[in-house]
């Protein structure tokens, strides 16, 4: 695995791409076939999801979500990564935004430096594909989000067609992706990590999801 504390090229090279529109669009399509417009149309929707709440965004990279946040209101938001690199990427591009109230942390998904129920709101875009243990990372967002607290990511899966899994076995061998699941093994850890509601649709090789907290999964309370 690569260890994104220290990892440069790769996660730059992914910011870029997602930063603008226009080239993620055509990149979606090209690796994963998928139809990435909805991955866009979701953040700006965060407009309203964020209004009001607390709201947890992690693997927060480049800071893509925070193009889709109320330009003001009574909310509170925590960016955090993994990556040096993508941290810095991200109080940048929160510079060049105006947002001036985001709280930057460097950390790893799988022990939150949060207490339990913090959380309104979850946003994982792009990052769980990357996690060695997704099943893990999941629980933790889980546990800091209150009851009923929602999750809204994105991840790449496997089952989108041969190409498609192709890609993920070279990023997968280059050490970029870690455990990378199907749509139905996305849908199975979600609610062994004590989510409800849950909805996966997969695209190609790109699964949108969205869930609901319920109580806390078995050794996560």
């Amino acid at each position: 695995m690569t260890d994104w504390r220290r990892a440069g090229l790769v996660p730059v090279v992914y910011d870029v791409g997602v930063e603008h529109e226009r080239i993620g669009t055509i990149g979606g399509r090209l690796l994963w076939g998928a139809n990435l417009k909805r991955f866009y149309r979701g953040i700006e929707e965060l407009r309203t999801l964020a209004d009001g709440g607390n709201v947890l965004d992690v693997p927060c990279g480049g800071g893509i979500a925070f193009r889709g946040l109320p330009k003001e209101g009574p909310y509170r938001y925590v960016a955090l990564d993994l990556s040096p690199v993508m941290v810095g990427r991200a109080r940048a591009n929160a510079a060049r935004h105006g947002k001036r109230d985001i709280v930057f942390l460097r950390g790893d998904v799988t022990t939150l430096p949060h207490p339990a129920g913090a959380f309104d709101l979850c946003l994982t875009y792009f990052g769980l594909h990357c996690f060695p243990d997704p099943a893990a990372a999941l629980a933790e967002m889980a546990r800091v989000l209150r009851p009923g607290g929602r999750l809204r990511g994105t991840s790449i899966v496997r089952g989108g067609g041969l190409r498609q899994d192709a890609f993920i076995s070279l990023f997968r061998m280059s050490g970029a992706f870690g455990t990378v699941g199907t749509a139905g093994d996305l849908s199975s850890w979600l609610s062994a990590a004590g989510f409800d509601d849950v909805g996966v649709d997969r695209d190609g090789a790109v699964a949108f999801f969205s869930a609901r907290r319920t109580s806390a999964p078995s050794g996560t309370a």
